[in-house]
């Protein structure tokens, strides 16, 4: 690959090899020690920054926040409709079987069934990034 294929820091990464390697070359292997030490720490710091970048752009709302809320509401929209069509029939067998006493019933369980449902999606950790 070729270094304008590279992220920024990337770039700047290979820049920073670069210069240990020619360091290293010009001191010597007895500060070779020291010069991985060096680029090593560099290197830890690049990718505690990019850590941190992703843990920021995650707790505001990032793409992966989009996607998330996104899918939440085809999650409720899914269940809403599921619910209405169930709850036409799931009617029509309660109210012939018991009268109104068996559509109250079966709209009580219908009403307790969502509420059950919207409780658990309140109760959920939302999933780590």
């Amino acid at each position: 690959m070729t270094a304008s294929a590279h992220s920024p820091q990337a770039q700047e990464l290979e820049k920073e090899l670069a210069a240990t390697l020619d360091a290293r070359r010009e001191l010597g292997p007895e500060y070779e020690a020291a010069l991985v030490d060096s680029f090593v720490e560099k290197v830890d710091t690049q990718v505690r920054r990019r850590l941190a970048e992703e843990r920021l752009r995650s707790a505001r709302g990032g793409p992966e926040g989009v996607d998330r809320a996104a899918a939440a509401f085809g999650e409720r929209f899914g269940f809403a409709i599921v619910t209405l069509v169930l709850a036409i029939p799931l009617s029509a067998i309660g109210a012939v079987q018991a009268g109104i006493g068996g559509l109250l019933v079966t709209w009580a369980g219908i009403l307790g069934v969502s509420v059950a449902h919207a409780a658990g999606r309140f109760r959920r950790p939302a999933p780590d990034a």
